[in-house]
């Protein structure tokens, strides 16, 4: 179990050889823990049944899940379990921001890693449960839409466009995702992986236009350790990765500051998606992802 289980750790999933088996092995490593969590019962394999409720046809009944939970359970058909999800990654200049942890001279891996890595994890299991999911990639604009579908087919196809992902422009987080929520016509699920280093006022907005239209919204903030507690040294050089800027200074005198404005700034993105019925979770890259996927259950199982 503990074998399987390593694979909730960044580190050692950004060793792996490939997309796919990086997406296989977090999956199996977040269903092995699952019974340790609130979501003890649930599996892959019983993601396209649901239990009996009264009125409900007994030939409907799964004898077989029924032989191994103690538990009656009616198949579902496909119409049933088809949410259509749509993950949504944020491939702008400053998600390829990566740091060292000074004490153990370890390099950390990437936001747009972290993300890419959740993306891939998110979609395997979404179709091991027959739901559709789609992939969009934007920086100030949309660069690449894969509409959601439900084969293996098409998850193979999302892995290859997540395997070649790379840094883009300046962000425009924005009007990227207003011109997502347009686009998006069916009600589903929409799934935000950012570090949200937009307005606040902008981003809210543009989220919001996607509630307007009807769809369940699941924000995951990424950022780097770094970035959060602004852990550095003596002088350091800071360099805009979107705009190349440069500064030196000595982190000591401005840490506090920047710890404050950074717990705002987080603060405001809590508060606000709550008041407007958003999920929002916060992870860094060294978050174990299984975090992220006990959210996105929770939110499904939420969804119905």
């Amino acid at each position: 179990m503990e074998t399987q289980r390593k694979y909730l750790q960044p580190e050692v999933v950004s060793k792996l050889a490939n997309m796919e088996l990086r997406a296989r092995l977090v999956v199996e490593g977040f269903i092995t823990g699952l019974h340790k969590s609130p979501y003890h019962g649930f599996s892959v394999e019983f993601a396209e049944h649901r239990q009996y409720m009264p009125g409900d046809e007994i030939r409907r009944v799964d004898w077989r899940v029924y032989g191994k939970t103690d538990r009656f359970y009616v198949k579902q058909f496909e119409e049933e379990t088809n949410l259509k999800s749509y993950i949504i990654l944020d491939t702008s200049a400053s998600m390829k921001f990566t740091s060292t942890v000074t004490s153990q001279k370890k390099q950390q891996i990437s936001k747009m890693e972290y993300a890419s890595f959740i993306a891939a994890s998110l979609s395997y299991l979404m179709i091991q449960q027959r739901d559709a999911v789609g992939l969009t990639l934007f920086d100030s604009i949309v660069r690449t839409t894969i509409p959601p579908h439900a084969t293996k087919q098409h998850l193979r196809r999302i892995l290859v466009e997540l395997e070649k992902v790379s840094p883009g422009d300046v962000t425009n987080s924005a009007t990227a995702l207003h011109q997502l929520a347009e686009r998006i016509s069916r009600r589903g699920l929409v799934i935000v992986l950012s570090d949200l280093f937009d307005d606040p006022d902008k981003v809210m907005a543009a989220l919001k236009h996607f509630r307007h239209n009807n769809h369940e919204v699941l924000v995951m903030q990424i950022l780097d350790p770094v970035e959060r507690n602004f852990a550095f040294g003596s002088d350091a050089v800071f360099k805009d990765v979107e705009t190349g800027e440069m500064l030196t200074t000595q982190p000591y005198h401005i840490q506090k500051a920047y710890q404050e404005a950074m717990k705002d700034f987080i603060e405001r993105y809590k508060r606000e998606c709550r008041e407007n019925s958003i999920d929002y979770i916060l992870l860094d890259t060294t978050t174990p992802f299984d975090v992220a996927l006990l959210n996105y259950l929770n939110k499904r199982q939420r969804i119905g």
